[in-house]
């Protein structure tokens, strides 16, 4: 029971991890033993990043733009150069986009769910081989970052990103029970209110947000670090297409 949560000696992959959410479940993975890749659209972030988490273990920078096929199967052939085996993946590159119904553009939809949606499936499709390696050793994890907004509708009209959450949800469920004969562990994180360039509420403005939040404040890093340890690690090795809500009961409040 000692080594429960431990990821001592595992590979881990997280995408959208110089910053925010990515960069907060990277640290927790350092802090429980990993060997952690990060990646990230912007290089030079993405190498800051990397060389500021290695003061906790080793942390590598794999720069990438996952929103395409080809940029996401250009960094599994990366990864593939580096290791030969991958034990966890977090797709948790994201993108959001808000505008009224009538006016909302093609290009809005298309980024977020290119992103939000797109590239959890064809990514997680080219880290297959790694991640079967992964598997044989101890069971292997994929952790999809989905939202808050995908369980309850929010009052802003992100259209795309409300869906695109909402579609990775279940999507987890599909992939989960793929890839479960394979000793590949599939699940979700549905995260409330983090302090983040993308949730620049919770950031700029984190009293007025924690008044609407039934535990009174925004999440922290050791919040979405704790739910990704547990998910990542052998106590989650029996969650298998559920998706954690991790909101301080902001999910409930919004009724």
């Amino acid at each position: 029971m000692k080594d429960l949560f431990s990821l001592q000696g595992r590979v881990a992959l997280v995408t959208g991890g110089s910053r925010g959410i990515g960069r907060m479940i990277a640290e927790g993975f350092l802090s429980q033993g990993a060997r952690v890749y990060i990646s990230a659209r912007k290089a030079a972030a993405c190498d800051q990043t990397a060389q500021e988490l290695s003061s906790l273990g080793e942390c590598i920078s794999l720069p990438a733009d996952v929103s395409s096929v080809d940029g996401a199967r250009g960094l599994a052939a990366a990864l593939a150069q580096r290791e030969q085996h991958l034990d966890i993946l977090v797709n948790n590159a994201g993108a959001a986009w808000g505008a009224p119904l009538a006016d909302f553009p093609e290009s809005g939809w298309d980024k977020v769910v290119d992103l939000n949606l797109k590239a959890p499936f064809f990514l997680t499709q080219a880290l297959l081989p790694l991640l079967a390696q992964g598997g044989r050793r101890q069971m292997a994890k994929v952790i999809n970052i989905a939202s808050i907004d995908g369980v309850s509708v929010n009052p802003w009209e992100t259209y795309s990103y409300q869906a695109s959450k909402s579609g990775l949800i279940h999507l987890t469920r599909r992939m989960a029970l793929t890839l479960a004969k394979d000793h590949i562990g599939v699940s979700a994180i549905a995260p409330g209110a983090f302090a983040s360039e993308m949730n620049r509420e919770a950031r700029d403005h984190a009293d007025a947000v924690a008044s609407r939040i039934p535990a009174g404040r925004v999440g922290t890093t050791e919040d979405m670090a704790g739910a990704a340890i547990y998910l990542a690690s052998r106590a989650g090795d029996y969650v298998v297409g559920s998706t954690l809500i991790v909101d301080g009961g902001a999910t409930y409040a919004r009724g």
